[in-house]
């Protein structure tokens, strides 16, 4: 039996998952003018930043992409440029959010319409991003990385994951506490 080196990353993308749901539901709201949390979006930029971003995306570009390369698969014009791609987009989504975010909350007109441009953008692209990885790449991966790197891969994600103590279960108590206002 082959050690999974892909699951805690699927795990992952449950709870953020869960965040782009509020943030489709709250830009659903906003648009048809009965959510006006402006915080609410500041606290989505902040999770996707450091748990989506850095605490996931850490394993998979620091991790697992990396081991894909060495066990074969280009770097280049492969699924693995495709998703640091989508990583990069997401990323300017994301500041758009908090540009327009953080104006709203200091009072200044005409940001709704920007708010839910970055907040549609990134959830429609990440929406489509965890399901390619889902049912392509960390199948692919399971098949093609041999056993003797894995449990190195485990014990990376581990080691990411002692950097930053507490973060997931602060990020999960966030998004519950959300969605209980839903």
């Amino acid at each position: 039996m082959k050690t999974n080196v892909t699951q805690v990353m699927s795990d992952e993308h449950q709870l953020i998952l869960r965040m782009i749901t509020l943030v489709e539901q709250n830009t659903e709201l906003m648009g048809q003018g009965k959510f006006r949390n402006w915080q609410f979006f500041l606290d989505a930029v902040d999770f996707i930043r450091n748990y989506a971003d850095r605490f996931h995306h850490a394993k998979e570009e620091d991790v697992l992409f990396v081991e894909l390369v060495k066990n074969g698969m280009p770097a280049k014009q492969s699924p693995i440029e495709a998703m640091q791609m989508e990583h990069e987009q997401g990323r300017a989504f994301v500041r758009g959010l908090e540009e327009a975010a953080q104006k709203a909350l200091a009072g200044e007109p005409g940001q709704i319409p920007l708010i839910a441009e970055n907040a549609r953008g990134y959830a429609g692209l990440l929406r489509g991003h965890i399901d390619k990885e889902d049912t392509i790449l960390y199948p692919l991966a399971e098949r093609v990385l041999p056993e003797d790197v894995r449990e190195r891969m485990l014990a990376a994600y581990d080691q990411a994951e002692e950097q930053t103590p507490g973060l997931e279960e602060r990020y999960c108590q966030l998004v519950e506490a959300y969605e209980r206002q839903q």
